[in-house]
């Protein structure tokens, strides 16, 4: 996602930071720099003509040069100018008072708006809303199928009509909608071309006909400079409210994304960045800004975190506390981080995380937690309660039950080994700061540090959350200690 974008602009920040001191010539430069970046990922042109001189204007102020951090100013000034450019704030689907409310797709040919429709119902889905998919699209083949196949998926129904005329398709959804009493209708229409007037002359026949609530424009995010004039098509005949973002997760480039707010004035609502039906997100510009920038979005992963979190999760917290920490739990914590999206894609949302895992080729080994699952659950009940009994004996039989060698569960071992030691200094921890107790010497306890997740290891002593200081541009800490963490996920082979 914005890959090539955001090494270039970092490394830009990096060269000024180097500075003691900026010059009107290190501003010149630097804007330089910022406009081949955002050219070459495919930003239109006009975009970056006036996000460069908004910029350069605010730069070249007696406030920034002359400051103490001149370096740091010019990176706010990017991040607020680079905001503002996908909207300043988030723009939320807003759907109207009447049932079954009307959500329409539109776009091109391949943007993905069958997906991004199953992906649209799953979310709100989740949101408590009950949705059911129309499969408008009577053109491609197959087209319905699919949208029945991922509907059933998600458990979502589908209407498909006679499967003839599109038109009466969308309104006999909406019928079907208030018969079986669900009120989000997302009609899912044929993928057009923005030179194929009798296929727009349909998108605008279908709006009429239904009168959604919503439209969105799918747009697929590898268009390139062409998204522009697609867009700027699509908003003159059918004035869509909104944009979904499609597969941001498989472009080096994706900056014509960048182009469509500020050419067209219509927000992007949602950004997809994954095969999954919870994939599809929220667009913030502000954390979709940070990001390109390498701040990271760790607010992101909080939220992503607390989604996950549940009841018996909090109560398996408490008790992990007073009862220590067995594998049952370093298996719950593995299987809660894969649903959180993989360590890829959470160590995308740190602070430098992207930039590091761009300089190692943008891979790391998941396969470490499916080696890991087998492992545990090779284990007896016993032992995934009391790992402590697990010796050299058992060991080889759970090495042999998963198809791993010793040396694998040795590792594993030795993991559990210090989250339990972690959870243990918590714990006493704890116990010490309750009623406001103090230690020998008088001094309150140390700073308390979370365990790490499974496989990740102590990271040289510190927390994942520290990962990397944008701030101080250490992109080659960052490496090191992604190359720490690969270490450990490899098992420390």
């Amino acid at each position: 996602m914005f890959n090539s974008l955001s090494e270039r602009l970092n490394d830009t920040f990096d060269r000024l930071r180097g500075k003691g001191r900026l010059t009107e010539a290190d501003i010149v430069s630097a804007m330089r720099d910022i406009r081949m970046a955002l050219l070459e990922a495919d930003v239109n042109f006009k975009v970056v003509r006036d996000f460069v001189a908004k910029t350069k204007e605010r730069c070249s102020t007696s406030e920034v040069m002359d400051s103490l951090t001149p370096a740091q100013n010019v990176v706010k000034i990017v991040l607020d100018e680079l905001t503002e450019l996908l909207g300043s704030t988030e723009s939320k689907l807003v759907l109207g008072n009447r049932i079954p409310n009307v959500i329409m797709l539109v776009g091109l040919q391949g943007s993905g708006k069958t997906t991004a429709a199953v992906k649209l119902a799953y979310l709100l889905k989740k949101q408590g809303r009950s949705p059911i998919l129309a499969a408008a699209d009577v053109y491609r083949p197959a087209a319905a199928d699919q949208l029945s196949a991922l509907g059933s998926e998600i458990e979502v129904p589908v209407f498909r009509g006679d499967g003839a005329d599109p038109i009466e398709i969308a309104r006999g959804s909406i019928r079907e909608a208030v018969d079986t009493m669900r009120d989000v209708v997302i009609v899912d229409t044929a993928g057009r071309l923005q030179i194929d007037e009798q296929m727009m002359q349909e998108a605008v026949d279908i709006k009429r006909a239904v009168k959604p609530d919503q439209i969105l424009m799918v747009v697929d995010a590898m268009t390139g400079q062409d998204i522009v004039n697609v867009v700027s098509t699509f908003a003159e005949r059918t004035d869509f409210d909104g944009v979904i973002i499609s597969k941001l997760d498989g472009d080096a480039r994706g900056g014509g994304a960048l182009s469509i707010r500020a050419v067209t004035g219509k927000p992007i609502k949602f950004v997809s960045m994954g095969e999954k039906p919870d994939s599809l997100e929220v667009f913030y510009p502000d954390r979709m800004a940070k990001r390109i920038l390498g701040m990271g979005d760790v607010v992101g992963i909080i939220e992503k975190a607390q989604e996950m979190a549940d009841v018996e999760q909090v109560e398996a917290a408490e008790r992990m506390l007073r009862e220590g920490f067995t594998m049952n739990d370093m298996l719950d914590q593995m299987r809660s981080l894969k649903k959180m999206g993989g360590m890829k894609s959470i160590l995308g949302m740190l602070p430098g995380g992207q930039r590091a895992l761009n300089q190692m080729g943008g891979n790391l080994d998941e396969r470490v937690f499916d080696r890991n699952e087998a492992m545990i659950m090779s284990m007896t009940a016993q032992e995934r309660l009391n790992p402590k009994i697990v010796n050299g004996q058992r060991r080889a039989r759970i090495a042999r039950g998963s198809g791993v060698q010793p040396s694998d569960v040795n590792s594993l071992m030795k993991q559990w080994g210090e989250m339990n030691k972690m959870m243990g200094k918590m714990r006493s921890m704890t116990n010490q700061m309750g009623g406001g107790k103090r230690g020998k010497k008088g001094k309150r306890g140390k700073k308390m540090r979370m365990p790490q997740i499974p496989g990740m290891g102590a990271l040289g002593g510190q927390s994942p959350l520290a990962f990397g200081d944008d701030s101080q541009g250490k992109g080659s800490a960052d490496m090191d200690m992604l190359r720490q963490m690969e270490q450990r996920l490899r098992g420390g082979r």
